[in-house]
C-alpha cells in the first residue's frame, strides 16, 4: 500500500469511521457505493487519501455502460446533451473518483463552453484536462492557453500582431492564476496579449477548424510584462503567471475552496504555498495535504454540486445511466457540463434555490421511475410499522446517516400514513405507498444536499 510523506500543514487525528470516509468520497469524488465507506474507513485516513490520490493503472468502469433508454447508444459528439451523460457516466462507474472529481474542478476553474466551439473540441479539451489532473499545474495552464476549445472560447483564435485581443490574456491572470486586482495592470494585460498572438483557425460545415499557430501572426517584438521585458510568446505568459509572487497564494486557496468549507488559517497557506513553490507547482501533494487537514473533517457542511448528486445518487442506489434525459435535469439543477454560466465557472456556494432544489425531487423521482415498489402487484408486509419502513428504504440508500430531527420527521410521515389506513384493502397498498415516498424524501432531506 502506498504510504503518504508528511504533510506541510496540520493533519486530522480524530477518528477516521465511515462517517470521515463518507465525506472524504463525497468531496474527493461522488459520493461511495454500497459498502464503500467501510472499506474505505479500514485503509485509515492516509491509506484512503492514498488510494484517491494515487490510483494504479487505467480506470475499472463497473456495471452496465451507458444508454438512453432506447434506441441508439449515447453520441456525445453529434447528440445535444449526450456529453453531459457521458462524464456523468464516467463518474458514476470509474473507480478513479478523485481523476474525475479533479477533471470537474478543472472544467469550472478553466470554464470553457461549447457554445463557441464543438462538442469533439469539448471532448478533448476533457480528457487533456484528466490526463493533467493531480499534475503539474504549469503544464496545465500551458494546455488550457493553447487548446482549440478554449482559443475559440476566450478568443485566443482571433488574437494577431495587427488585432490584439485581450479577452484570453485579462482571465489568465485574474480568474486562472493570479486572481482580481493581484499584481497586474492594465498594460501588463495588453503586454500579454501580444505575447500570446499566433493562433488562426478556419471555418467548417461543423463549426471552427483547423486551429493552430501560425508564427506569421505573432507579434515577435519586446513586450515588458510584470516589470520584465522579453520578445515573449505564449509560453512566457503561462511562466510569467505562475512564476509571479500573487500566484501561489491564489492557486492553494481557490484549490482549498473546492474541498474545504472554511478558508485556511494562516499558516496552513503559507505551508501550502511554500510546498506548491518547491515542489515544482505539483497538485497532487497539495490535494493530499488538503484531504488530510482537520478542517476537511470538522469544518462546516459544503452542499453537494448537482453532477455531483446526480452521480452520487446512482453509486448509492447500484444503478447506471439508462436515459439521455440527464442533460435537462443536471441544466434545471444549475449544472450542465460543457455549458459553464460563463467564463468565471461555476459559483460553488450558490447551488440551491426553491427551483435547483425542486430539480433534485425531479432527479430522484427520473432515477427511481423504473424501481417503484407497484402498489398492486408487490408482495409486501401489511404490518410493517413507520420505524421499520424508514429502516427498510434506508437500506435501499445504503443507510446514509439523518439527523435526528430529519429522522424524526420521516417516522412521523410514515405513522400518519399508517394512521390513515382504514380499509383491509389499504395496508399491503399504502405501506408500498409509504415505501415509494420514503425513498423519494431521504435524499432531498438537508442532510443529502450537504457533505
Amino acid at each position: 500500500m502506498t504510504v503518504l510523506g508528511p504533510s506541510p500543514i496540520s493533519t486530522y487525528t480524530g477518528p477516521f469511521t465511515a462517517s470521515q470516509a463518507t465525506r472524504l468520497l463525497w468531496r474527493a469524488g461522488f459520493g461511495p457505493k454500497p459498502g464503500q465507506a467501510l472499506q474505505l474507513a479500514s485503509l485509515g485516513l492516509d491509506g484512503a487519501v492514498a488510494s484517491l490520490t494515487r490510483p494504479v493503472g487505467a480506470p475499472v468502469f463497473t456495471g452496465a455502460p451507458p444508454s438512453n433508454g432506447s434506441g441508439p447508444p449515447l453520441d456525445p459528439i453529434n447528440n445535444f446533451g449526450d456529453a453531459n451523460t457521458w462524464w456523468l457516466d464516467r463518474m458514476i462507474r470509474s473507480d478513479q473518483s478523485l481523476i474525475e472529481r479533479m477533471t470537474l474542478i478543472w472544467h469550472s476553474w478553466f470554464a470553457t463552453s461549447v457554445e463557441a466551439s464543438t462538442a469533439r473540441m469539448m471532448i478533448n479539451q476533457n480528457w487533456m484536462m484528466r490526463g493533467n489532473a493531480l499534475g503539474s499545474f504549469y503544464n496545465l495552464l500551458l494546455a488550457v492557453t493553447v487548446d482549440p476549445a478554449m482559443l475559440m472560447w476566450l478568443s485566443g483564435a482571433a488574437n494577431t500582431k495587427d488585432v490584439p485581443n485581450e479577452n484570453y490574456a485579462r482571465e489568465m491572470m485574474e480568474l486562472f492564476t493570479l486572481g482580481a486586482d493581484s499584481g497586474y495592470t492594465q498594460q501588463d494585460v495588453e503586454e500579454q496579449a501580444r505575447a500570446l498572438t499566433g493562433w488562426t483557425h478556419s471555418w467548417g460545415s461543423d463549426g471552427p477548424t483547423d486551429i493552430h499557430y501560425d508564427p506569421t501572426l505573432h507579434d515577435t517584438g519586446s513586450k515588458t510584462i510584470f516589470g520584465q521585458t522579453g520578445a515573449f510568446t505564449w509560453q512566457d505568459s503561462c511562466r510569467l503567471c505562475v512564476t509571479h509572487p500573487a500566484h501561489p497564494s491564489f492557486m492553494v486557496n481557490k484549490l482549498w475552496s473546492y474541498f474545504v468549507g472554511a478558508p485556511p488559517a494562516a499558516a496552513d497557506l503559507a505551508g501550502l504555498t511554500t510546498a506548491y513553490v518547491k515542489g515544482g507547482f505539483q497538485v497532487r501533494p497539495l490535494v493530499e495535504a488538503i484531504l488530510r487537514h482537520p478542517l476537511f473533517y470538522d469544518g462546516p457542511l459544503m452542499v453537494i454540486p448537482p453532477a455531483v448528486y446526480v452521480a452520487g445518487l446512482h453509486r448509492a442506489a447500484g444503478m447506471t445511466i439508462t436515459t439521455s434525459a440527464w442533460w435537462w435535469i443536471c441544466q434545471a439543477m444549475g449544472q450542465l457540463l460543457f455549458f459553464p454560466p460563463n467564463v468565471a465557472g461555476w459559483d460553488y456556494t450558490c447551488w440551491l434555490d426553491t427551483a435547483r432544489w425542486q430539480a433534485r425531487l425531479t432527479a430522484v423521482n427520473h432515477l427511481l421511475a423504473n424501481d417503484f415498489l407497484n402498489p398492486n402487484g408487490t408482495t409486501y408486509s401489511a404490518t410493517e410499522t413507520a420505524q421499520q419502513a424508514l429502516t427498510s428504504a434506508l437500506q435501499f440508500w445504503d443507510n446514509p446517516t439523518l439527523s435526528t430531527e430529519t429522522t424524526d420527521n420521516l417516522i412521523a410521515y410514515g405513522n400518519q400514513v399508517q394512521a390513515g389506513i382504514t380499509a383491509n384493502w389499504e395496508q399491503t397498498v399504502y405501506r408500498i405507498m409509504r415505501q415509494n415516498a420514503l425513498r423519494t424524501l431521504i435524499p432531498i432531506t438537508p442532510d443529502w444536499q450537504t457533505c
